[in-house]
């Protein structure tokens, strides 16, 4: 199982059109369909929001969407008071409370997360300034987070 992030399904969709890549997509619904890709509700929604009809895609199939359970919820109030945010005091060049939650759900399943948000080579010193990628590698977060050409190259699937 791997939990994907809003920013790499909508990469996907913009930038591998399923009309002229069938067999890309053909093979993603197939990881869809049997649970491989999961998708937080939370990120759901966001695609949605930037993207109806790779939304649309998305729920055709048969998508294991996770809903926000009280582990999860405990593990993005513990992963925020790690990075310092206070109440909802987010800082607007770092991660948002969708992004905590989608981090916690990767924690909590103890699975892989993939994710397009930009690495940061400098980690920022103000911690609520970091990304996805960042918070993930914060040791007490653990969880490993990769984009998604890399989780292409990681399946080893040859598309023809």
């Amino acid at each position: 199982m791997t939990v994907f992030d809003a920013s790499s399904i909508i990469y996907a969709w913009d930038n591998y059109p399923i009309g002229q890549f069938p067999p890309l997509w053909d093979w993603l619904a197939d990881q869809v369909d049997t649970g491989e890709i999961v998708v937080p509700r939370v990120a759901l929604t966001e695609v949605a929001g930037i993207s109806p009809d790779c939304h649309a895609w998305l729920t055709g199939n048969q998508l294991q969407v996770i809903e926000v359970s009280n582990d999860i919820a405990n593990e993005a109030s513990r992963i925020k008071t790690t990075i310092g945010v206070v109440n909802d005091n987010y800082h607007p060049k770092g991660v948002g409370e969708n992004d905590i939650l989608i981090v916690a759900t990767a924690m909590e399943l103890d699975v892989d997360l993939v994710s397009d948000e930009g690495r940061q080579n400098k980690v920022p010193q103000e911690p609520r300034k970091r990304k996805i990628p960042s918070v993930c590698d914060i040791q007490s977060v653990g969880v490993h987070c990769i984009n998604f050409v890399d989780y292409l190259k990681g399946s080893g699937q040859v598309f023809r």
